[in-house]
């Protein structure tokens, strides 16, 4: 090699010359490139010393011969140049490729060129590109090798596991070892101290006490309802129907007066707590639940139960987490109920009605009992004593969670959770959800350990204790740690009651999911009828159907509460739905009779579930659907603007609230603008834009109530008179009902809905710099 420098300097002169250079540089993209450097100097040799090349050249005699050796000089000088950097390039690249497969240490030490020839030499190893026809691919191959049914068979099996029993422990303890065999990065749990009302000493009883004569026991309860209030009461029997607010309305217009009343009401169509304080609303002074056999097709003689907190989580720290109750001032929820509450049979329900002598039911009130009266009528005739001793208790429970963390926004992640504990044997209540939540964390764990699945977000696994009293578990982790939730969590997935049928699918979901919804829908087939999928069973319109979100759906506070998109889905054959849920009965023979190939149908329903986590995990962008927003402020708008001449009377306008509006759908199409113009595979640049994503729905939160006083602030889909609906209602009053409305009362809530809207609107067009609105 020194040779060839001499001779080339004593060609071109004796000034020192620079020479051609190869090097292989690996460059962040993983591609290996060839790089050409030109110096004046020679860099350092391996012995560390520059080496520099002067000569003296001295003139020709002859100047054709100069030119002629000066010709064949270049020539030699382009052999030798390209034999050193063919060499030293091949040489470089069996180096490299040592180094990747770790079999040198590389460090910053010489790289020796390797001599040998074309056959002895590897290509560099690249690693598989997985796309997400490979990933649906590789988590239908791994479901499909899962027997279902035989692994719920493995489940504890338990005749009941309330939350915080020694029962409940032992099965979180279970699903602890599970997660932890399925090798996931951390496994944990979490505990809290809460307040449940569970079943007293002294069993509550319901008591028919006529005008004349002893009095008989209607039943004494086989089931309860949990946070009722303990109370004595007496009054007469009067009916409506499944207790929603247009069943009072028509009990209003049939002059059935409800004040004083024990009000007797249909289980079914909304949540035990909304037919209770319905019932309040309008003065009752105690409620009677029972299973219609028009519903329910299970033993007449069994009891139903549920709880009758107008809330989520514990409702004796309202707004903050039960770690230690000892730390936290005297509380209380103002959903919980302020009259006794309970279930009856529908023997019992059937006895009550054959002493009342008023009115026939509407014929559309009329399940399949033998007979449907309205109420008692004589002011001196029958009436009903309910007596309800229900004990409030401290219990530790336990939440259980495992991760995927993922490789590059390992704090950013979906949470996958399903409710374990359960008032009876709770095999759709509980045990499908935690079926489904453990063959989801086996699945995920073993493409990412042996498929090459590598999530950019983590999935965290979580198995919620006390979801029978109202979702305390997941709202009370919420709630302790919801300082940072809403920058890290994204989305919420619920398993629970998955599987209630097989023919028909339903969702409950944040507008966001509507996309992933909708695409998972698109991949998946339907468990009986294999021919279609689950989009073509539920047709292109389906969004239209969704189903607002029930306040006892663990999904709920995850988005009214924390401001989390989050969906809910749920497999059924009809309305009436599964006739075993909340009660003793609902145990894996049961449901196994009522489902259609429950084993498929398990088998799709994890699938479905699985798809949206990996989607939302898989992709460089969030794949949340914010633009969907514009569509239901548009629809609120729509509604609203009904009442201009009302707003116009009372000296308001409707401008600001429009302008509002006008300014989210322009921040929404400057956020999709950004996104489609910045490189998303700059970690960096992808960060920011999913930040602003991740703000849409909770500024939709209101900033305007206590977390404490209204938790539920979302203005879409909580509970409060800051609601959207709530503003609404109240307008309405204004015609329907004049003395009922608050014209202060409707300016703030118009004032504060404005002002919610364009916050959100303000918090996603980015820094405050980047916001150009028109309010």
């Amino acid at each position: 090699m020194d040779q060839a420098r001499s001779a080339i300097s004593n060609l071109f002169g004796s000034v020192p010359l620079s020479y051609t250079r190869f090097s292989l540089a690996r460059q962040m993209d993983g591609d290996s490139h060839v790089e050409m450097k030109l110096s004046e100097e020679e860099e350092a040799g391996e012995n560390g010393m520059t080496d520099h090349v002067h000569t003296r050249v001295v003139k020709p005699r002859n100047s054709g011969r100069n030119l002629w050796c000066k010709v064949a000089a270049a020539g030699l000088l382009f052999l030798i140049g390209f034999l050193i950097g063919y060499l030293s390039y091949h040489g470089r690249m069996q180096a490299t490729s040592n180094c990747l497969d770790g079999s040198h240490a590389c460090g910053n030490a010489a790289i020796t060129p390797f001599l040998g020839g074309d056959e002895n030499m590897e290509e560099p190893e690249t690693e598989p590109v997985l796309y997400w026809s490979d990933l649906k691919t590789m988590l239908l191959n791994k479901l499909k090798e899962v027997n279902f049914l035989e692994n719920t068979r493995n489940l504890p099996s338990y005749s009941s596991h309330e939350a915080g029993s020694q029962e409940d422990e032992s099965f979180a303890n279970y699903i602890h070892s599970q997660l932890t065999d399925f090798k996931l990065d951390k496994v944990w749990n979490d505990e809290h101290y809460v307040r449940l009302q569970v079943q007293g000493s002294v069993l509550n009883t319901v008591t028919i006490e006529p005008s004349a004569g002893a009095a008989e026991t209607l039943e004494t309860a086989n089931g309860y309802v949990a946070y009722s209030a303990d109370a004595i009461v007496t009054g007469k029997p009067v009916y409506a129907n499944y207790g929603q607010k247009e069943d009072f309305q028509k009990l209003k217009e049939m002059n059935i007066p409800i004040n004083g009343s024990v009000v007797l009401i249909r289980a079914g169509k909304i949540t035990f707590a909304e037919k209770v304080a319905n019932a309040e609303g309008l003065n009752a002074v105690g409620v009677l639940i029972y299973p219609d056999p028009a519903d329910y097709k299970h033993p007449a003689n069994e009891g139903l139960f549920g709880h009758a907190h107008l809330g989520t989580g514990d409702p004796f720290t309202p707004g903050f987490p039960s770690f230690n109750h000892t730390q936290f001032p005297p509380a209380k929820s103002s959903g919980l109920p302020r009259i006794p509450v309970q279930t009856i049979s529908s023997t019992a329900a059937a006895n009550l009605f054959s002493k009342m002598n008023g009115e026939d039911s509407p014929v559309e009130w009329r399940g399949k009992l033998s007979t449907y009266k309205m109420r008692y009528q004589n002011s001196d005739g029958t009436k009903v004593k309910l007596e309800v001793n229900n004990e409030i208790v401290e219990r530790k429970i336990h939440n259980i969670f495992g991760v995927i963390q993922g490789l590059d926004e390992p704090d950013q992640y979906i949470v996958i959770g399903a409710q374990r504990d359960s008032w009876g044997p709770g095999a759709a209540k509980a045990g499908v959800g935690t079926a489904i939540l453990l063959e989801l964390a086996r699945a995920i764990s073993s493409m990412v350990k042996t498929g090459g699945y590598k999530p950019r977000r983590s999935i965290v696994f979580a198995s919620w204790s006390a979801g029978d009293f109202g979702a305390v578990g997941a709202t009370e982790w919420l709630e302790g740690y919801s300082a940072t939730l809403h920058t890290k969590a994204f989305a919420y997935i619920n398993l629970d009651a998955a599987v209630l049928g097989s023919e028909n699918f339903k969702i409950s979901a944040s507008p966001m999911l509507y996309k992933v919804v909708e695409q998972a829908m698109r991949g998946v087939k339907h468990p009986v009828d294999t021919g279609r999928s689950l989009y073509d069973s539920v047709g292109s319109d389906w969004a239209k159907k969704v189903v607002p979100f029930r306040m006892d759906d663990a999904a709920f506070p995850f988005l009214a509460y924390a401001g989390i998109p989050a969906v809910s889905f749920s497999f059924f054959d009809d309305e009436a739905g599964y006739p075993y849920l909340g009660t003793s009965l609902d145990n894996w023979e049961k449901l196994g009779s009522s489902v259609t190939e429950l084993e498929q149908v398990l088998r799709t329903a994890t699938e479905v579930a699985g798809q949206i986590a990996i989607k939302m995990t898989y992709g460089h962008e969030l794949y949340l659907d914010y633009e969907q927003y514009n569509q239901e402020l548009l629809n609120f708008i729509m509604k609203i603007s009904r009442y201009q001449r009302d707003i116009k009377e009372m000296g308001l306008t409707l401008q600001w609230l429009y302008s509002a509006r006008g300014d989210f759908s322009r921040a929404t199409a400057a956020l999709t603008r950004d996104s489609r113009n910045t490189d998303l595979s700059n970690k960096f640049l992808c960060r920011v834009m999913n930040d602003r994503i991740m703000k849409v729905e909770y500024h939709f939160l209101s900033p305007y109530v206590s977390p404490k006083d209204t938790p539920l602030r979302h203005i879409f889909f909580g509970s409060g008179s800051h609601t959207l609906s709530a503003l609404l209602d109240h307008l309405s009053l204004r015609r329907t009902n004049p003395s009922a409305f608050n014209e202060d009362l409707l300016k703030n809530q118009l004032a504060l809905a404005t002002w919610t809207v364009q916050g959100a609107a303000n918090a996603i067009s980015g820094d405050i710099w980047d916001i150009d609105n028109e309010f």
